[in-house]
Order: structure tokens, then C-alpha cells, then sequence
């Protein structure tokens, strides 16, 4: 059966582009510009406690080089380590972007592995949803807690697959697919991809898609690993789409036997 791909429903509204990118760790907004345009992402996730998208008047905005009318906006809660200052933070990007409902919360548990706080996560979560936002949330890969967060109402579930900047890759494939298998709304994988590989290992996987800032970002030329991880994620998705061959513990000639030619 030739399975065709509808693209990425989030809260109701659909994206082309399977590949979600961050706005941080460029050297400046051009490349984040070029990098942002090479990717192919229609959604990008901007640190509200760390970027200027109109706080301060006075300073270089990055809607300028990401404009909301090309780009979905994602807020994000990043620099947050409790309930209270993600909700704030996220009340304050709605302001700002003229009532966007559409948002990334992360509760971080500590500076050194940035591993998330899941009792505030959740906490965050309820708040969010009940004041009506669309919350796309970063969260550990335990099926679990993924499950608790999708009957909160999140939009969107955000395991990580390694820890944030590291460039692990996906460490843990198997509680991954435990939550792709069970959850109803999107599956992002969110934090640990380094390169393209990863990214293509994550969609063949099932994921619905993939988040990344460090492994474009910090490459030693973001343009063409944005370019990279935009063909990554396709041919990841396809390949999930094909259905691969079966492992076996046994050779399988690949021309057929039959019809053989004997000496």
C-alpha cells in the first residue's frame, strides 16, 4: 500500500516540514537566517528569557530575520526550573506575539544535564492547557509520564533522546518506541541529535518529527548540516513510510532462485 504523507498536524494546523529548529548559537541572525532557511523548517523555537522578539525596542529583534509571517513562532520556556516561572514566561510570549497560543514548555531539574523536571512539567502543564494554550512539552522518555502529559492535553509530546547540546544521538530507542506506540498526538523528539544519521534513525523510528538547535547550530557549517538534517528527516520518514525488511538471523539471496541457469 503506498502510504502518502499528510504532512505534521499540531493543534489542528498542519506543517510541510518534519524538521522543528532552534534560534540559539548562531553567530549571528543572518546565519540564523540562511541556516532557519536551508532547513526547510516551518517551525522555530525561540527562548523567550534569552532572545529579543520585542522586549527591548532598542535591540536587533529576531523576528527580523524569522518573520511570523514566513515562520510559525515556537515560545519556550528554556532557563526555567519551576511551574511558576515557565507559566509566567509563556503568559508573557502571548503578549508579545498578540495572543500566540501555540508554545514549548521545558521545566529544567538542574544546570549541569538540563534533564527535566518532570513534577513541575506536569504541574506547568495543567496551567497551560487549562489557560488555553497549545503546549508542546519536553519531557524524559518514561512512557509513563508521556502518557500523563498527553491526558493533561498537550499538543505535542517532546522526549528528549539524549541530553540537550550532548550530540548523543538516540540512546534509548526501545522506551522511544514505547511512547510513539501508545500516544495519539505527535511525537517530537526533542534534545541529543548530532547528526544527520541520528535524525534519520529517529523518523524511521515513527517519530513524527524532530527539534534541534546545537547539532545545526554548532556544526562547523550550519548551512549545509541544516540542509543535512532537512534531507535527513525526509528519507527517515520515508523509510518508515516503505516498511523495512524484517531482520532475520539468516542470508536471503536477493536474486530469485527460480529460472536458474544449470551448468
Amino acid at each position: 500500500m503506498n502510504k502518502q504523507d499528510q504532512g505534521l498536524l499540531i493543534a489542528g494546523k498542519t506543517y510541510s516540514s518534519r524538521l522543528l529548529v532552534g534560534s540559539g548559537k548562531y553567530k549571528d541572525l543572518d546565519q540564523t537566517r540562511e541556516a532557519t532557511e536551508a532547513s526547510g523548517a516551518n517551525i522555530i523555537t525561540v527562548a523567550i528569557r534569552r532572545v529579543n522578539i520585542g522586549q527591548d525596542p532598542n535591540a536587533p529583534s529576531l523576528l527580523d530575520a524569522v518573520p511570523p509571517s514566513k515562520y510559525t513562532i515556537l515560545p519556550n520556556t528554556a532557563g526555567c526550573y519551576n511551574a511558576e516561572d515557565a507559566v509566567y514566561t509563556l503568559q508573557l510570549a502571548r503578549e508579545l506575539l498578540d495572543g500566540h497560543k501555540l508554545v514549548k514548555l521545558e521545566v529544567l531539574g538542574d544546570e549541569k544535564t538540563l534533564f527535566p523536571n518532570m513534577p513541575e512539567t506536569l504541574k506547568a502543564a495543567e496551567i497551560l492547557v487549562k489557560d488555553g494554550f497549545d503546549v508542546m512539552v519536553y519531557c524524559s522518555d518514561d512512557p509513563i509520564q508521556a502518557k500523563m502529559l498527553e491526558d493533561i492535553g498537550c499538543a505535542a509530546i517532546m522526549p528528549l533522546a539524549s541530553l540537550i547540546g550532548s550530540g548523543m544521538g538516540i540512546l534509548n530507542p526501545w522506551n522511544l518506541s514505547l511512547i510513539i506506540e501508545q500516544t495519539k498526538v505527535p511525537v517530537i523528539v526533542d534534545a541529543g541529535v548530532g547528526t544527520a544519521s541520528d535524525a534519520a534513525i529517529a523518523m524511521e523510528l515513527g517519530c513524527d518529527g524532530i527539534l534541534m538547535n546545537t547539532a545545526i547550530a554548532g556544526a562547523q557549517d550550519p548551512i549545509r548540516m541544516a540542509r543535512a538534517m532537512k534531507l535527513a528527516v525526509e528519507a527517515g520518514r520515508e523509510a518508515f513510510l516503505a516498511g523495512r525488511i524484517p531482520r532475520k538471523f539468516a542470508a536471503s539471496p536477493s536474486s530469485p532462485m527460480a529460472g536458474r541457469i544449470n551448468a
